[in-house]
């Protein structure tokens, strides 16, 4: 039962991050265009197109992506309940659930875009277009550290710095919740 569970668990975390993806995307309003950003746009936009309809965005948080994130959080939860076979299941634990499996994807997505940009930086030297969008995401959070850290001649640890927080985080969220 744990390889059904795992697979489960790994399924909808993938889609949850191309969701949590997209909705990143659009707030920090990355390059469109890049293919990189088009994949993440075709992966999602048959449910999110007609929920748009629906639901308006409040400013650049796109509320349609975020409620569509939230569904597939709650969607998780039931289809694990339901394979081990735990039948009660309440509509606010699944709610309250769901917002903590967002945030903790959330912060996952954010630890892996930082050493995906890390890594692409000793290797592509800026040629690859992901690489663009990477930076889009990202810099908005590296920034501020990176100035006010010391010189280290060339060495940017502002990464390592935002990993460290993340970890931080994503710990005391265990500590208030249990689940990370």
């Amino acid at each position: 039962m744990n390889s059904v569970q795992f697979l489960i668990d790994f399924v909808f975390n993938i889609y949850l991050m191309v969701v949590l993806l997209r909705l990143w995307l659009q707030f920090a309003r990355a390059d469109f265009y890049n293919p990189f950003s088009q994949f993440i746009v075709k992966a999602t936009q048959p449910i999110v197109a007609p929920m748009r309809r629906v639901i308006p965005s409040l400013g650049r948080l796109d509320t349609a992506t975020l409620i569509l994130a939230l569904l597939v959080a709650g969607l998780k939860i039931v289809v694990l309940s339901l394979v081990l076979g735990h039948n009660n299941i309440d509509i606010l634990s699944i709610a309250i659930l769901s917002c903590v499996i967002v945030i903790k994807e959330a912060l996952t997505l954010v630890m892996y875009v930082l050493i995906l940009r890390a890594i692409m930086s000793w290797v592509s030297q800026g040629r690859n277009p992901m690489e663009m969008v990477l930076g889009q995401l990202t810099e908005p959070m590296l920034a501020p550290i990176r100035r006010r850290m010391p010189d280290m001649g060339g060495l940017d640890l502002s990464v390592m710095v935002v990993i460290v927080l993340l970890l931080f985080l994503q710990k005391l969220l265990g500590d208030l919740f249990g689940y990370f």
